[in-house]
Formats: C-alpha cells, sequence, structure tokens
C-alpha cells in the first residue's frame, strides 16, 4: 500500500479516531448506541456522508473562494444528508423513524466539517476518499462497539431488530445472552453511554502504551545488540 494512504488509514481507524482521539460526534455516538442496529444505521449514514463530502470538496477545492469556503462545506454537507436521510425514508422508515433527528443532525457533525475542511480541501481527491472512508469506518467501529455493550448489558441480547436495516430474514440473527433476563436499565441510558465510551478510550490509550513500551524495547535492544548477547563468564 502507498505510505501516504497506508497512513491515513491508520489515523482514521486508530490513531486519529475521530471518537477514541479526536472525541467528535460524541453528542449522536451516545445518543443513538442503545443497539447494535442503531449503531449500523447511523455509522453507514455517517460514512456515506464523510465519503461524498470529502469527494465533493476534493473536486472542487480550486474553485472555492477562501472567504466563503465554510459556508460551502455547510451545503455540500447538507446535500448529502438530505439524499441518505431521503433514502433511509424510502428504505428502512422504522429505523429512520428510532434514529430520528440524529440524521439531520450529520450536519453538524464537526468530525465532517473538520475532514473536510482540514484535509479534503488540501488534498487531492484519491487521499479525500479515503480519508472519508476509513474516518468514517473508525468512528462506525466505535458506534457499533458501544452499541454492542449497551445492548448486551440493558437487553441481554445482541442483533435484535437487525431486520429494521436488513430486511425480514434479518430477524433470526438475534442472539440471547441471558435468557428471562430483566434488564440493566443504567446501560441503556446516556449515562450508561458516557461511562462505556470512556471504559473504549481507556482500552485504546492502555494499548497504546502497551505497544509504545514494546517499541521502546525493541529500539533499546536494537541499539545495543551486545547487551543482549552479554554471557556470565567466571573463573
Amino acid at each position: 500500500m502507498n505510505p501516504e494512504l497506508r497512513k491515513i488509514t491508520l489515523d482514521g481507524l486508530w490513531h486519529n479516531n475521530p471518537a477514541l482521539v479526536q472525541l467528535l460526534g460524541l453528542c449522536p455516538l451516545l445518543a443513538v448506541t442503545g443497539s447494535v442496529v442503531n449503531a449500523i444505521g447511523l455509522g453507514i449514514a455517517t460514512t456515506v456522508v464523510l465519503v461524498g463530502s470529502n469527494l465533493t470538496v476534493s473536486l472542487f477545492r480550486h474553485q472555492v473562494p477562501e472567504a466563503v469556503r465554510l459556508p460551502i462545506f455547510v451545503m455540500i454537507i447538507a446535500a448529502f444528508v438530505t439524499a441518505i436521510e431521503l433514502l433511509m425514508q424510502a428504505l428502512t422508515y422504522e429505523l429512520f423513524l428510532i434514529l430520528g433527528i440524529f440524521i439531520p443532525l450529520i450536519v453538524t457533525n464537526c468530525a465532517i466539517m473538520g475532514r473536510a475542511d482540514a484535509f479534503a480541501s488540501r488534498n487531492p481527491v484519491p487521499a479525500a476518499v479515503v480519508d472519508g472512508l476509513m474516518m468514517g469506518i473508525g468512528f462506525s467501529i466505535v458506534l457499533i462497539l458501544l452499541g454492542a455493550m449497551r445492548e448486551a448489558l440493558g437487553a441481554g441480547t445482541l442483533f435484535s431488530n437487525m431486520h429494521l436495516l436488513f430486511g425480514e430474514t434479518a430477524r433470526s440473527w438475534q442472539i440471547t445472552l441471558v435468557e428471562n433476563y430483566r434488564g440493566f436499565l443504567f446501560a441503556a441510558l446516556p449515562p450508561g453511554a458516557f461511562v462505556g465510551m470512556g471504559l473504549l478510550i481507556a482500552l485504546k490509550n492502555l494499548i497504546d502504551a502497551k505497544l509504545k513500551q514494546r517499541i521502546e524495547k525493541s529500539k533499546s535492544t536494537q541499539t545495543d545488540p551486545v547487551a543482549s548477547k552479554r554471557v556470565r563468564i567466571t573463573g
């Protein structure tokens, strides 16, 4: 893979994840992640808008006057959000009703505006598209993990109501983790979303710290290869 595209991919998925690192888009992330299907629906919508807006902004980056770039970016993002909203009303109306106001609010998602202004307006189309895709996937992964955590603890199930997004055949996808589960209300409420998000951020920071220690240890061994081969000599 091209080194530049590899860096963009790793940034979107891990190093500069919009949810875990930049802490952007937390309002919909915390509000609608009560189940996996809600998380997937919002994740797909956000990813499509990210890719579409990045593509369009990058295509016309030389034609947009600097003084009015932000209003134009908002209009571009709003156009894609409107298209997604109409598609969801036509194809997944029940899920659209559940997600409610958080689909139109994608327009105000700082992660999307930030990528359009900071990256897409300054880079060629291929890099901008990959950036939008990877940022969207990274955001969606966090949505799905948080949704799975809250659904499992709150309702004792996984993948419930998947038919709202994937059709009637997806009704059988539901997994019941605990029979006759009474539910854990805290996990289903917004405070539970905050705690779950905090745990995901803490886990990422822990993994980063462990990886950093391993890299530093590897570098120290490489810089002093003799030390690793020393043997004790007694006479």
